[in-house]
């Protein structure tokens, strides 16, 4: 029998992650996850549940009463609005403009939806009179759409979609991971009835908790579904309709949970709660439009600064979202390999994208805590330094002199 293995204590190497997410975690948020935990029902703990929701709806400009947090990553997010809110059967629109689109399509197949699909150019969007038509013709029961979607950095705009909805009778979703914090984001003034997000991307945290609001209109469709556990459940708890497919991710039970009633369903990840409340208590404190305009400098600068180094911006410029940039990859310059030099000799990860677009374009984050002056130039110059080793010709200083102007 083999002996205890040698492991040493966790000790990352210092990175400064400059790709589309996960990004450095801001070192406030990993202050606040190291505080002791206490239990799921002490009066602290309700207390930090009760300010988590409130400090939410702050971040998604909303007043919707259920807005708390899914425990997982962006995709449980998704996968508790999309299984909650479709039953088998239900007719689902998609409008695909990257990869996760895809993914909504996906899972709204496992859901045991009829999913309908609309489909543009990566590193376009659609105009509100395509999603319309889209919707008169499907006539679905949802209209789940991503905002912001990292494999082509494109942020497909909203403003319209709710009241499109709103006349065809249709529930607007919204998944917003990549985007909410950076970009601006209107639940209510948008008319959107569920959004979810994570908290490695513009909200400065990392992966594990999903922040999501729902609409008062979802959450009747929602309680429409409602069924307790035989364990817990009390007389007044009659079943109703067509029971949500996955435990973990009920939307009802999870929102009795959160609620007064504090009806036990899952133990609460405290020390992910901590975290995402400092993420939401930070962004409050900074200001939503001041966060906003925040990303949207940096995300000029980086934008400016790329270009400055002689590289092809991918996509719909106009419809980009301002915290990722995805650059074509010159000719003769082995991706990879560069992201590697990156990696290994200055300690920056940037990334590569998916599909169509693995090994033809790099990714270039400015988002949450890296959404800073001296984490885009120090970007640019290590990028310069690896162009120039892989034989590319650059003006020196270009990348990072277009950033100056723009800070200037």
């Amino acid at each position: 029998m083999e002996g205890p293995m040698d492991t040493a204590p966790v000790n990352p190497p210092p990175r400064l992650l400059m790709g589309p997410g996960p990004i450095t975690a801001d070192p406030r948020v990993l202050r606040a996850m190291s505080a002791q935990l206490v239990g799921q029902y002490d009066p602290a703990m309700t207390g930090y549940m009760v300010e988590v929701m409130g400090l939410y709806r702050e971040v998604f400009a909303t007043a919707n009463e259920q807005t708390f947090l899914v425990d997982g990553t962006s995709r449980a997010g998704i996968e508790a609005a999309l299984v909650s809110l479709l039953e088998p059967g239900d007719r689902v629109l998609v409008p695909v403009f990257g990869r996760f689109g895809h993914l909504l399509a996906e899972i709204g197949e496992r859901c045991g939806a009829e999913v309908h699909t609309i489909e543009t150019d990566w590193g376009t969007v659609f105009a509100p009179e395509q999603v319309e038509a889209a919707i008169v013709e499907v006539r679905p029961k949802v209209l789940a759409v991503v905002q912001g979607d990292t494999s082509t950095t494109m942020c497909q705009p909203l403003a319209d979609l709710g009241e499109i909805c709103r006349r065809h009778d249709v529930l607007l979703y919204c998944d917003a991971t990549a985007s909410l914090g950076g970009n601006p984001f209107e639940t209510d003034a948008w008319g959107i009835d569920v959004a979810t997000a994570s908290l490695q991307k513009c909200l400065g945290g990392p992966s594990g908790s999903s922040p999501i609001t729902i609409s008062p209109r979802a959450v009747d469709v929602i309680d429409g579904r409602r069924h307790v556990e035989a364990g817990i459940a009390e007389e007044r708890d009659v079943a109703r309709g067509v029971r949500i497919a996955s435990n973990y991710l009920d939307l009802a039970m999870i929102m009795d949970y959160w609620g007064p009633r504090r009806l036990n369903h899952h133990t609460e990840a405290t020390t992910m709660l901590y975290g995402a409340r400092e993420c939401a208590r930070l962004l409050v404190e900074e200001g939503m439009d001041a966060a906003v305009e925040r990303h949207r400098l940096h995300g000029a600068a980086m934008l400016a600064g790329v270009r400055g180094l002689g590289l092809e911006v991918f996509g719909d410029v106009d419809h980009k979202m301002s915290n990722v940039v995805a650059v074509h990859i010159p000719d003769g310059v082995d991706g990879d390999a560069a992201r590697a030099v990156m990696l290994e000799d200055f300690g920056i990860e940037i990334g590569t994208s998916f599909g169509p677009l693995h090994g033809k374009v790099w990714r270039i984050g400015t988002m949450g805590y890296n959404a800073r002056k001296d984490a885009v130039l120090v970007t640019l110059a290590a990028l310069e330094q690896v162009l120039r080793s892989g034989g590319v010709a650059v003006t020196a200083g270009g990348g990072v002199g277009a950033a100056q102007e723009v800070y200037a």
